[in-house]
């Protein structure tokens, strides 16, 4: 069975259904009229409702957490780099022997 890929909605988006609703539509219209389920729009509601109403991408990365993406690149980078270098001292003791 495939998986259907979750859609991704900015935080500006997710406002303007929320404020729809608040406005006066109900749920059910604001999600029809929008193509989103219901249930979306009640969990932004929530979410707006608690001040934690966010779009997509919008995690919040801490220093540490960006450290640790620099670090686990340079290792990548260092690796690749080793192998190169390993491929290149192969090739060329090939050629003393």
């Amino acid at each position: 069975m495939k998986k259907i890929p979750k859609k991704a909605y900015t935080a500006e988006f997710k406002e303007l259904a929320v404020k729809r609703v608040s406005d006066g539509q109900t749920i059910t219209e604001a999600a029809k009229e929008l193509g989103l389920s219901s249930q979306s729009l009640r969990n932004w509601i929530k979410a707006a409702v608690a001040g934690k109403l966010t779009g997509a991408g919008s995690k919040v990365v801490t220093p540490e957490a960006m450290e640790l993406s620099h670090l686990r690149s340079e290792v990548a980078r260092l690796k690749r780099e080793n192998e190169i270098i390993k491929k290149a001292a192969a090739y060329f003791a090939r050629d003393v022997l």
